[in-house]
């Protein structure tokens, strides 16, 4: 028999599923945060959105006796903080210089970049579909691009996609530190310390920067840390059940929700080239989903 058992179908149905449901939530957080950044700055929305969620986490985190991270889930968690605090603020200060749609679509880089480091870092074989799937994706995003800067763009909105390019890059890595913790933590732990830790890294900056919120502002912070915290636990749990190469090329679908958000909450107007570039990347999305991926393998007691 040639055809994809169902069981292993399904065992990889419920992990793309999951990433899906986390990259929609986590479009709706990037509309958010970007509308914050423009109100109250980036440093700012950045800072206080972290506040909302290491109170969000820790009644989760908290629910019952934690031990201590091991070393290696620790040494993790700092990397990625520091690297989460660096692509995070370059990814939002060039948001709000280029619409939302756009900024998504250049951060599309990084699957392509994740690919490989995949391969170099955890030792995962790239298949010839994988790379068919990513270059369909990458050529859905410059047909995107080519569209949206037909236009005339000053020097604000170039640095806005220069900074977006450089978060994107890091970006790529962060995908592969997300597979490695979510081999060794649980989702809520994971979602715990980044909070935690990527809130200390903004910390020193805070007698600079830091400007107490207006009142109106707070149910928005709070969203948005829902939203990040939702997005963050989804994905943590697919990652943990299949191998990254598998589902980075997902990402893409993260564009389909930008474009919906830019559209209705800052007016961005969708053309022809962003819905050809969009049914490129789908199909990419769906290549790899209808691959026989090899499940991940895990610790059950780590993740359950």
């Amino acid at each position: 028999m040639t055809g994809q058992p169902q069981s292993e179908s399904h065992s990889f149905l419920m992990p793309m599923l999951a990433v899906l449901t986390g990259l929609a939530f986590f479009s709706a957080m990037d509309a958010v945060m970007k509308d914050l950044s423009i109100s109250i700055g980036v440093y700012n929305a950045m800072l206080w959105r972290y506040v909302a969620g290491v109170f969000l986490m820790s009644a989760l985190y908290f629910r019952r006796p934690r031990k201590w991270p091991s070393r290696a889930a620790m040494r993790l968690y700092l990397i990625r903080s520091v690297l989460i605090t660096i692509m995070a603020f370059l990814f939002f200060w060039g948001l709000v210089r280029v619409p939302l749609a756009e900024g998504v679509a250049l951060s599309f880089i990084a699957p392509l970049l994740a690919l490989y480091l995949a391969a170099v870092l955890l030792k995962e074989r790239i298949g010839k579909a994988t790379i068919l799937a990513s270059l369909l994706g990458i050529v859905g995003v410059l047909v995107i691009v080519l569209g949206k800067m037909e236009g005339d763009f000053g020097p604000d909105a170039q640095w806005g996609v220069a900074a977006i390019l450089l978060s994107a890059t890091a970006y790529a890595y962060n995908l592969v530190l997300q597979r490695q913790m979510a081999l060794i933590a649980a989702p809520i732990e994971i979602a715990f310390y980044q909070n935690i830790l990527v809130f200390v890294c903004l910390l020193p900056f805070a007698p600079f920067l830091a400007v107490i919120p207006d009142t109106g502002h707070w149910p928005v912070m709070g969203g948005a840390a829902a939203l990040a915290t939702v997005s963050l636990l989804a994905v943590t749990w697919g990652y943990a059940r299949a191998e990254a190469q598998y589902l980075v090329s997902l990402e893409y679908s993260a564009f389909i929700w930008a474009a919906i958000l830019g559209w209705y909450f800052f007016n961005e107007a969708v053309t022809w080239m962003t819905v050809a570039g969009t049914i490129l990347i789908v199909a990419g999305c769906l290549l790899v989903a209808w691959r026989r991926p090899r499940k991940a393998e895990f610790v059950e007691a780590a993740v359950g």
